[in-house]
């Protein structure tokens, strides 16, 4: 009875470990506004008594105007702010962009580490992994809209999807200013 009991254990734990790696990964929320859809957004961990963190997710424009990312708001930081990271004599350069982020028609921008974030300034809280962060973004024509950004490990890359280009993240060229 005992050996049943093992064999019917180690099978019950071995479908759940066959269950668990072929199922799908979590999938973050996307959110529609106006004729943009945001995907996968995003907040890497920051510990307590730190300053600045960072967000990033997909911006898709699905219209036939452009549109543009001109800022946002956070219960978690004084100050989100569109930054652009580039690499400049072997250290890391963070700018603001002025005037926002332009989304052109049939476009995807995408905000990933080492081209867009958004900074969050000045933390109110400490952003722990597992959780989820609330921010209102602003766009030009879309307005305001609220939006649910999980927060991954400090070191995180991003959920799986698209990452960022070069032509994604560092080519301004596209941009109506």
């Amino acid at each position: 009875m005992e050996e049943k009991l093992k064999f019917g254990t180690y099978l019950f734990v071995s479908m759940l470990l066959v269950g668990a790696l072929n199922s799908q990964p979590a999938q973050s929320q996307e959110v529609k506004a106006g004729d943009l859809v945001i995907s996968q957004p995003w907040s890497r961990a920051a510990p307590r008594g730190a300053e600045t963190a960072s967000s990033y997710m997909t911006i898709e424009n699905k219209g036939a105007s452009a549109d543009r990312l001109v800022g946002g708001s956070s219960d978690v930081a004084e100050k989100v702010q569109i930054e652009q990271i580039s690499m400049v004599g072997g250290g890391m350069q963070v700018k603001p962009v002025d005037g926002g982020l332009g989304i052109s028609p049939g476009e995807k921008v995408v905000l990933a580490p080492g081209g867009y974030r958004l900074g969050l300034l000045k933390l109110k809280s400490q952003l722990k992994k597992g959780t989820k962060i609330s921010m209102t973004l602003e766009f030009e024509k879309a307005g305001q809209v609220a939006v649910l950004f999980d927060v991954l490990g400090p070191a995180a890359k991003g959920p799986a999807g698209p990452k960022a280009s070069a032509n994604t993240a560092a080519d301004d060229s596209k941009m109506k200013k």
